[in-house]
């Protein structure tokens, strides 16, 4: 009877499952209930229409397993075959419509097929490293020697550690240099404390790049690291990383940054090569170990730099699992630098490090007498016309205006755009290659004005800002040192221009503390306000 419906009987690889039985009994089911509703209407039927008989026949003459509804009601009752049922049905000639699925009859896959198949599922290989390619070595020019200062040629460092410092302008040493680099190029632990733009990235650099200089390796795994930095901000760690490439100018050392908002895959597949110095925000880090792209055991070198500022911003506790998988304090070097120790700083320096020196280089102000500040009393409708007043009057080459809010910035940025000025926005939520876009080319010159927030005060390192705007004062009065500290820098002067409205009074009495004198404002003039 089954044959007769269904055709020759299929192979045993074709043979209907229990699901598929089931179904073909409930459509038989209804065929038989379709049939009997016909046979008591009249006999008649369209001259189109074939008989129910000589339909089966055809059907089962062309060896197919499965018939048709042969007319409406039944199109409408029955159901539709399984996928398997679909895919188990064959075509013309006796092939199986399963391509690749290893029954007899399918159709094979081609070379070509396959190669693409492969290239879809297989794993993102790596991108090798590039050989670097490394200048030849220059005569080591030394400077003439200075009562009271200490000369970087003086020191045990290397030929090619030496020639990168010549190339870099480094002649004498820092305050902090001149204190640290003994203690450093011994291995000791150490801590610092040190303002921005004392010099201290180069101590660390320095020291790290001749020892591991003179205690090569001859095997290494890959995603480990000999030395690792961690900084609180993607600036600040790009800053490091390329004041790293520039001191390992004559060496075949291969350095890294890595930090949030970039190309996760691209990051951690240039992990899978062998590193000297990786620089690094917390997140960042601990999130490549966790996954076991990173492997912090083989460290020899640790450096924490800017640790007040990584407490303020909530860090220490992803810091902390970054340093619970790293070699035992002791087995490694530490180095740990901060603006300002409390008591909390201390207790991280007396779990993370092993007797260390302490080098304290208090700065005779502040602020540098490079910078000229002047306190203007405005209100807050006026912020814009004092801004722009500056921007048309004086003799701007690079300005930094700092606001509180992220609303703010995207309204100051607006205004200056529609003035005619081109500048950039530098907040958080602007994603990271395009940050990295506006500081490239605030560098070179292109962008005039950058609007920021207090997230990119300390991590913007760029040289020849002559103005500092503090459009809001800070809430922080700690924030308003850093802010200014980006103008006055190698030498140059700054100036700073704070504008003290309604909202900002409050704050005015923590940073006269700060600076140590009281600040007097002045009121801008009429034409500087556009009256």
């Amino acid at each position: 009877m089954l044959r007769k419906l269904f055709g020759k009987k299929p192979k045993k690889s074709e043979r209907p499952n229990h699901e598929e039985r089931e179904n073909r009994q409930k459509i038989e089911v209804v065929r038989k209930s379709d049939a009997e509703t016909k046979n008591s209407r009249p006999s008649e039927t369209k001259s189109d229409e074939k008989p129910r008989s000589e339909k089966t026949k055809t059907r089962s003459s062309n060896g197919n397993s499965r018939r048709k509804a042969d007319d409406s009601g039944s199109k409408q009752s029955e159901q539709r075959p399984s996928g398997r049922e679909r895919n188990s049905r064959k075509r013309p000639g006796g092939k199986s419509n399963s391509a690749g699925s290893g029954e007899r009859g399918a159709p094979r896959r081609s070379e070509a097929d396959d190669a693409d198949h492969s290239k879809e599922h297989s794993p993102r290989k790596p991108r090798p490293v590039r050989e670097k390619k490394i200048p030849p070595l220059p005569d080591i020019v030394e400077a003439p020697p200075i009562e009271g200062k200490s000369r970087f040629t003086d020191s045990d460092l290397e030929k090619v550690v030496l020639a990168a410092c010549q190339d870099a302008g480094f002649e004498y040493c820092t305050p902090i240099q001149q204190k640290s680099l003994p203690t450093t190029l011994k291995g000791l632990d150490l801590t610092g404390k040190a303002q921005t733009g004392t010099g201290k990235t180069a101590v660390f650099l320095i020291s790290s790049i001749n020892r591991m200089l003179r205690n090569p390796l001859e095997r290494r795994e890959p995603g480990a690291c000999r030395m690792l930095v961690l900084a609180p901000t993607r600036e600040l760690a790009i800053q490091i990383h390329k004041d790293a490439e520039a001191l390992c100018k004559y060496t075949n050392f291969h350095n890294m940054v890595v930090f949030g908002g970039m190309d996760h895959q691209k990051q951690r597949n240039e992990l899978n090569g062998p590193l000297d110095i990786l620089v690094g925000t917390p997140g960042r880090i601990i999130d490549f170990s966790r996954s076991g792209a990173l492997k912090l055991n083989k460290a020899e070198i640790l450096v924490i730099d800017e640790a007040d500022r990584m407490l303020d911003m909530g860090f220490i506790p992803d810091v902390s699992k970054i340093v619970y998988r790293l070699p035992k304090a002791g087995s490694r070097q530490t180095m740990f630098f901060s603006a300002t120790f409390d008591t909390k700083i201390l207790r991280l320096v007396s779990s993370w490090l092993v007797d260390p020196v302490s080098v304290e280089v208090e700065p005779e102000n502040i602020v540098s007498d490079l910078i000229n500040q002047t306190f203007y009393s405005i209100t807050v409708r006026d912020k814009m016309r004092l801004l722009l007043w500056f921007l048309e009057n004086d003799d701007v080459e690079r300005m930094l205006v700092f606001v509180n809010r992220r609303d703010t910035a995207d309204r100051v940025e607006r205004k200056l755009e529609k003035a005619g000025m081109r500048c950039g926005l530098l907040t958080g939520d602007v994603p990271q290659n395009k940050r990295l876009k506006i500081l490239e080319s605030f560098r070179r010159g292109d962008t005039k004005v950058v609007v920021a927030t207090d997230v990119a005060a300390r991590g913007i390192h760029v040289d020849d800002v002559s103005h500092v705007v503090n459009y809001d004062l800070p809430y922080e009065p700690g924030d308003y040192v850093h802010r200014i500290g980006r103008t006055g820098r190698a030498g140059n002067q700054g100036k700073s221009v704070s504008f003290l409205c309604e909202n900002g009074a409050f704050v005015m009495p923590e940073i006269e503390a700060i600076l140590g004198h009281d600040i007097s404002t002045v009121q801008p003039t009429e034409e500087m306000l556009g009256k």
